[in-house]
């Protein structure tokens, strides 16, 4: 069988999260994703013009896939010298971070910080994909 058209990449990702009110200031406020749609108190869709993140308030339900697990989720920044200004920002604002900023062997730069919810979160600068936003 023929694989269809390509698709658009990668664009959505939702969380269950229990430190709702925390997390969602982390990605509005300090990320700076606007809110898309909030269909209800326990729902938030949030937009940075390229990409979907919906936060569901998570109150022990069963969730519906068993043992999925996260490794991180990233933010694609445009220059190298962004990785540094948001790690300062992210440290004045009290965020956990839990690893500083480097340079990756294929030119890559990052750092690793922690959302109010445990979710590791990644600030990257990727030279293949960060001149495409």
């Amino acid at each position: 069988m023929q694989r269809p058209n390509p698709h658009a990449g990668m664009r959505h990702l939702a969380l269950f999260v229990e430190n709702f009110d925390e997390t969602l200031r982390f990605y509005n406020e300090l990320l700076g994703m606007a809110v898309e749609w909030q269909p209800d108190a326990d729902n938030y869709y949030l937009c940075s013009g390229c990409d979907n993140l919906a936060l569901h308030r998570y109150s022990g339900q069963p969730r519906s896939v068993a043992g999925q697990r996260l490794d991180h989720l990233g933010f694609i920044l445009r220059q190298p010298e962004d990785v540094d200004a948001w790690h300062t920002f992210l440290v004045e604002n009290g965020v956990a971070i839990k690893a500083a900023p480097r340079t990756h062997r294929d030119g890559a730069r990052s750092f690793y910080c922690l959302d109010p919810d445990g979710n590791l979160v990644q600030m990257i600068y990727h030279p293949p994909i960060a001149g495409v936003l």
